[in-house]
């Protein structure tokens, strides 16, 4: 099994042996500007060897595939609806999946509801900032003064 490890706003890696949960921390600064995935070979001080995966990303995205609608103001004052799936989940924002390609601008404002696949089928609504958006996909963010969700916290944990 690959390990995922976070690398560290001061460009450092904590690598957890499985075999006997020994921690290392490992300068991994000449892998932080890779734009691709790297996976390392690790052999910790037991004899136990495994490979870990670098994360460049701050914050655990959760995958998910929870199927929702979003809508958008256009600048001529009309409402764009359509469907959606929410790819993943972080802690500060989502991963969108649109049924139909849309052309949305870094900063757009869309309004995005779903529900979690948990035991109460939570619901999420959501206003949230366009980051990126590419084909059928869209990276949005939460706003920044908005309040944690306890529910997605909760969701994230789990």
């Amino acid at each position: 099994m690959v390990e995922k490890v976070f690398i560290s706003s001061s460009n450092t890696a904590t690598f957890v042996c499985p075999n006997c949960e020994n921690t290392t921390t490992v300068d991994v600064s000449k892998y932080a500007q890779i734009d691709k995935q790297v996976k390392v070979n690790i052999r910790c001080r037991c004899g136990h060897a495994f490979v870990a995966t670098l994360e460049k990303r701050r914050k655990y995205r959760k995958k998910t595939n929870l199927p929702g609608t979003y809508s958008h103001q256009t600048s001529d004052g009309n409402i764009d609806k359509g469907l959606m799936t929410v790819e993943d989940i972080s802690s500060t924002g989502l991963k969108l999946r649109l049924n139909v390609k849309r052309t949305f601008q870094a900063g757009d404002r869309l309004e995005v509801e779903f529900n979690l696949d948990d035991k109460r089928r939570t619901p999420i609504k959501k206003v949230v900032i366009v980051k990126n958006a590419h084909a059928n996909y869209v990276g949005v963010s939460f706003r920044p003064n908005d309040p944690d969700d306890p529910a997605l916290g909760f969701y994230l944990l789990n």
